[in-house]
């Protein structure tokens, strides 16, 4: 597991298992977020594993599935909310934390998703998706 730090409340990584959620929460994360698809590629932990592991290690879980396809999906809402929630340091993770972070830049607006764009283009990360979302 490696995490990238999108800012002092968000970050991404690839996939993850069960064994690596304690460590998540150890490191102050409230919230953990999978968005990736069940069965996406074999031998992935599934939701309810990763569930499993977060609600007992003290994590807020959600599982809000999104596919290049079918980008930012419809629970882009409720990202941006998580995204938003200073109080709550999420840790949000894909395949390679390149659909977390673009979701996090497609969910600011003015300003700040210019500057989530530049930080995000900044770490190495093709912001492709985010582009076809209209801030």
């Amino acid at each position: 597991m490696n995490p990238v730090r999108l800012t002092d409340t968000i970050a991404v990584a690839g996939q993850i298992g069960p064994d690596q959620v304690p460590q998540i929460a150890a490191a102050g994360y409230k919230v953990l977020v999978n968005n990736r698809p069940d069965g996406e590629e074999p031998g992935q932990p599934d939701s309810v594993q990763i569930e499993t592991a977060a609600l007992a290690a003290g994590l807020e879980y959600h599982h809000l599935p999104v596919t290049a396809m079918n980008f930012p999906g419809p629970d882009v809402a409720q990202m941006a909310t998580l995204f938003d929630d200073d109080t709550r340091p999420v840790f949000a993770f894909c395949r390679s934390g390149t659909r977390c972070t673009n979701l996090w830049v497609a969910t600011r607006v003015g300003a700040a998703r210019q500057q989530a764009a530049e930080r995000a283009r900044a770490l190495g990360y093709d912001l492709a998706m985010a582009a076809r979302v209209r801030p």
